[in-house]
């Protein structure tokens, strides 16, 4: 990537706003704003201290025509978001005075920037990692608070330093290998070798934690998707509904009412909660209802939980009883809506299966609601912010949200799993070193070290352009 020439894009989102931005970096930044910038005062952006504002109008040199009336922000490096000279002109935000303006930009020796390049130019020069920069993705896409603070926290470096942590103790193990080997003779060997190996179950304890805490970081970062199922009339609009306190669905008496998937957000307890309500599940023969329901059961099947709505006005039902077998395989809570009508509804112990995991009984939750009274929501909500969270770590403290991290930290716990096995059965110590070297190149992938020109172009063409 060439990174000596200036960038220029539109920073601020589509549409009418009071304020527009339009944001230069490179070497060029301040000579091009200089060439269209007019100030009453007769300032110039080359002669203005940095972090500092102009005012004045962005006008076209070639007709002396005013394009805008704008603030000039003046960034000049390395103390920028680049470490390059940045220039931001503040205009009205309108489509056309930004298109204009950027265009006269472009016309002065600029280029248009690629989606994300600002950010990736800031990690190519060495002002974030990988991570961070990745971490900036987040913070504009954060779907809750929760998940806006733990973004912040690693655009900060919380996460970063952790990996770091890590990689300076496998390369501290790397030294003492080469340490042993130069000094075998000295009959240091059952000393080294326990010593070596206490030194990397320290490693995989800290991995272990960090991938566990991804459970809870993922949905952090990409949102529970949880389905709403059940026969048709149970309350499952209304459920949507009451939980969004937005008439999102149309609810009636009809059965088959809903033909499709609706999808909105939820936020539980700083969980961004994506739920999904489906078509009522029954034996049908029109076509657009058949189709509903081919989409429900798809929904239950990709979901990462599932409300299975029972009404308890009524008699278990045969579908009720296959819907619970088929829920038994995702992270299910029974609701049993209507409560406020006299209870029917009754279990058998081959009505509830054992839960897939680990058979534990607790996990097939029950809760009683009555959807169209409002009540029971709080528990409702409460199971779900429980079920999803798990085992959850401390709210934003090294948390892990981005499955490319997982997948680089689970091939580092390989390596370190296999360095341990190897120390446990003698291998000769000029071996031990291969699986350090694996285990550090895939710490580095998180941080931007060991990754490919490919990788990143893949990270940051998922940037919009302008950031």
């Amino acid at each position: 990537m060439h990174i000596d020439d200036t960038i220029a894009a539109i920073s601020t989102p589509a549409g009418h706003g009071g304020i527009g931005i339009v944001r230069l970096s490179g070497r060029d930044s301040v000579k091009i704003a200089d060439r269209i910038f007019r100030s009453p005062k007769k300032k110039k952006v080359k002669e203005t201290p940095s972090q500092r504002i102009l005012y004045g109008h962005i006008v076209n040199p070639s007709t002396g025509e005013i394009i805008d009336e704008a603030l000039i922000s003046v960034m000049k490096a390395p103390n920028t978001y680049t470490k390059e000279d940045i220039v931001e002109i503040n205009c009205h935000g309108g489509a056309i005075s930004l298109r204009r303006i950027l265009e006269l930009v472009l016309s002065k020796g600029a280029r248009p920037a690629r989606p994300g390049e600002f950010t990736q130019r800031a990690f190519l020069n060495g002002r974030i990692d990988l991570a961070q920069a990745e971490a900036v993705l987040d913070v504009v896409n954060s779907l809750t608070v929760q998940s806006q603070k733990t973004a912040v926290q690693q655009l900060r470096g919380r996460l970063s330093g952790k990996i770091e942590a890590i990689r300076d103790e496998i390369m501290e193990l790397a030294a003492f290998i080469e340490a042993y080997i130069d000094f075998q003779e000295e009959d240091i060997e059952s000393l080294a070798l326990g010593d070596m190996k206490k030194r990397a179950l320290n490693i995989k304890k800290s991995l272990e934690k960090l991938i566990e805490s991804s459970r809870y970081g993922l949905i952090l970062r990409e949102g529970l998707r949880t389905a709403i199922i059940g026969r048709p009339n149970v309350g499952k609009s209304s459920l949507l509904n009451a939980l969004l306190e937005n008439d999102r669905a149309i609810v009636t008496e009809i059965p088959g009412t809903t033909r499709d998937v609706i999808e909105d957000y939820l936020n539980i307890q700083g969980l961004p909660i994506k739920i999904m309500d489906t078509a009522g599940i029954r034996d049908v023969e029109d076509i657009a209802e058949k189709e509903g329901v081919k989409r429900s059961l798809e929904s239950m099947e990709d979901a990462d939980m599932v409300l299975l709505i029972l009404d308890g006005s009524e008699v278990l039902h045969e579908t009720d009883r296959e819907l619970i077998k088929k829920s038994a395989c995702q992270n299910t809570i029974l609701v049993i809506n209507k409560s406020d009508l006299p209870q029917k509804i009754k279990f058998a112990v081959t009505d509830l299966p054992p839960p897939p995991v680990n058979g534990k009984k607790e996990d097939f939750h029950i809760v009683k609601i009555s959807a169209k009274k409002e009540t029971g929501l709080d528990k409702l909500k409460n199971k779900i912010a429980e079920t999803a969270a798990g085992s959850r770590t401390a709210h934003g403290t090294d948390t892990v949200t981005n499955i490319r991290h997982v997948h680089a930290l689970e091939k580092t716990l390989v390596s370190i799993n296999s360095f341990i096995s190897e120390v446990t059965n003698n291998t000769p110590p000029e071996f031990l070193s291969v699986e350090l070297r694996e285990a550090l190149d895939a710490t580095g992938e998180i941080l931007g070290l060991t990754s490919p020109d490919d990788i990143l172009n893949k990270i940051f063409s998922n940037f919009c352009i302008g950031k």
